[in-house]
């Protein structure tokens, strides 16, 4: 069993120090009580129902990088399927608790502390990429430094599936849901957009279930 988090580019260019800082007291469980990261919303224990359909419908292959992987459910839930994959956050607390779980589980997978606007050491690493809530949690202006490392990290002919959380909700803190002019926008030079769908996401809001409405963006890689 791989057991172990690997820090992939030190001296890396991380996210504003506030939004780093903020997430990571998240995980932590030291997050200012009240504030909307606190409770971690969008970890539920369990994987995506979204994500575990594309999973059953064949839609991950090769190797795969769960980018942003917060605690390691989708991880963890493709290596259970026997998929080679790599889980990585640039949130230490969260790396920590994904390898607290796979050592329970006893699955085979590696996660790694990672900036994803440069997964650094990850050059034509990857076939397939699954982006769950990453892209909508960067800052806008960094959207185009995680696409080039997206790019720099996959190999030619890759597919990526992004979900992201729409412009039916508001933008709110760490949180910029994305228009679909603004997806296929984004996609639009090295990526070739095979299907735009919606879909929905759960989470809690005040320790309640709830549904948000998402994208699920399809893209391949063009060279």
């Amino acid at each position: 069993m791989t057991d172990s988090a690997t820090s992939r580019g030190a001296g890396r260019t991380s996210p504003p120090a506030t939004a780093n800082d903020q997430f990571e007291a998240a995980y932590r469980g030291t997050a200012r009580a009240g504030s909307r990261l606190a409770e971690l919303p969008w970890e539920t224990g369990e994987p995506q129902p979204v994500v575990v359909r594309l999973a059953a419908q064949g839609a991950f292959h090769g190797d795969i990088l769960d980018v942003g992987c917060g605690t390691g459910d989708h991880t963890l839930h493709l290596a259970s399927l026997g998929h080679c994959v790599t889980g990585v956050d640039f949130a230490l607390s969260a790396i920590n608790t994904a390898l607290a779980k796979q050592r329970q589980r006893g699955l085979k997978a590696t996660f790694a502390v990672a900036d994803a606007c440069e997964l650094a050491g990850y050059e034509a690493a990857f076939d397939c990429v699954l982006d769950c809530g990453l892209l909508h949690s960067l800052p806008v202006e960094r959207r185009s430094s995680y696409l080039w490392a997206l790019r720099r990290a996959t190999r030619p002919d890759a597919v990526a599936h992004i979900l992201c959380l729409t412009d039916r909700l508001a933008a709110h803190g760490t949180f910029q849901p994305l228009s679909e002019e603004e997806l296929r926008g984004l996609f639009g030079k090295d990526w070739k957009v095979e299907s735009l769908t919606p879909e929905t996401l759960v989470g809690r809001s005040a320790g309640e279930p709830t549904s948000l409405p998402c994208w699920h963006l399809t893209v391949r890689r063009l060279r």
